[in-house]
């Protein structure tokens, strides 16, 4: 189908408006998943693709991952005192080195199977149960969910992302599957969660003060948990519409653009969520290197700022860290895993 400019032009618009108001909006921001399915909506139309297949996926895209996060929710609430418990135990017997150590590795995998959700709800609990100071703890959130957006992005029940990318994936060429991104991916981002690992042990060395340091908001009841597994349904089925409304954009534009520029592109995703740009970038017509190495800079710079993957936002709303705060920790770690990753895929394509 061919698409004359006054369609393309109205595509741009969208995804400029998709770019730029959730970060720049409050109300879009704390509304996210009804702007982009209104959005998605929008460009479908424009492109003139709608189609019962279309709907039918847009349906049932979301059903696993929802499932996911509400089953693990409703676990976590049930298990939430022993989690504290178990933390407490396990760092003094351990130490908290090799605590801090595998708490970040161990969650990163993990996120792959209980969602990258119910891993940063873990991860709250963890911290707020070590009672260290204020900026140690900060260092380990960080690291944790850089590692934990790396690790969910394994499995299509991870995270959206992840949901996204297979479902986009799933026909021909790629054939995507349940492990499709498990092996595409794998040999790169454990060594990066490992390394992840090793810093959090490092932070944590010292001799590191105990003191109140960071804790949760509030525990969750039982509509918290079902409210959101239902805005992650909407959220996808949001994503799922906004990815195939702007196939006509992706494939006239950015699969033209060099690979190493689109790989520095993504790092907007620090600013900007990052299944959103999944949705718009991802198309079958990519080969497998260039998809590899958009994901992967799509992960990576998504751990820079608190709105670039779901993981961050859980843990910095639910312990207080603000967004400077965040910001002086994570971005210098991020453009050293940028640049780090970006040699790597380079030597690799040769």
């Amino acid at each position: 189908m061919s698409y004359g400019l006054p369609a393309l032009i109205g595509l741009g618009l969208i995804m400029a408006l998709v770019l730029v108001l959730p970060f720049s909006v409050r109300w879009v921001e704390e509304e996210l998943e009804a702007f982009l399915l209104v959005m998605g909506c929008l460009a479908v139309s424009i492109s003139r693709l709608w189609t019962g297949h279309l709907v039918m996926e847009a349906l049932a895209e979301p059903i696993k991952i929802s499932c996911a996060v509400l089953l693990f929710g409703f676990a976590f609430r049930r298990f939430r005192g022993t989690i504290a418990n178990g933390v407490s135990k396990l760092s003094g017997r351990l130490g908290l080195p090799l605590f801090s150590f595998l708490l970040v590795v161990a969650l990163g995998l993990a996120s792959s199977v209980v969602t990258a959700i119910v891993a940063a709800l873990v991860l709250v609990e963890a911290i707020s149960a070590l009672r260290l100071d204020r900026v140690t703890e900060r260092s380990l959130v960080i690291l944790a969910c850089y590692s934990i957006g790396l690790g969910a992005a394994l499995t299509p029940i991870g995270e959206p992302l992840s949901t996204i990318a297979t479902a986009r994936l799933a026909g021909p060429p790629h054939n995507a599957d349940f492990f499709f991104l498990a092996k595409l991916l794998w040999p790169w981002l454990l060594p990066g969660m490992l390394v992840l690992g090793a810093l959090a042990a490092r932070e944590s060395g010292g001799t590191v003060p105990r003191s109140k340091g960071l804790s949760q908001d509030a525990p969750e009841d039982a509509w918290t948990v079902f409210r959101r597994a239902l805005k992650v349904y909407v959220f996808v089925a949001a994503l799922v519409l906004l990815g195939r409304g702007l196939s006509p954009l992706v494939e006239r534009w950015l699969i033209r653009m060099p690979a190493s520029a689109l790989y520095w592109a993504n790092i907007s995703s620090a600013a900007l969520d990052n299944a959103t740009l999944a949705a718009a970038e991802l198309s079958p017509r990519m080969d497998i290197d260039r998809i590899r190495a958009l994901l992967i800079a799509l992960l990576v710079s998504g751990g820079m700022l608190i709105p670039g993957n779901i993981p961050n936002m859980i843990s910095a709303q639910k312990l207080g860290i603000k967004s400077r705060e965040w910001a002086r920790a994570a971005v210098p770690l991020g453009l050293v895993m940028m640049t780090a990753y970006f040699f790597a895929l380079q030597v690799a394509a040769r």
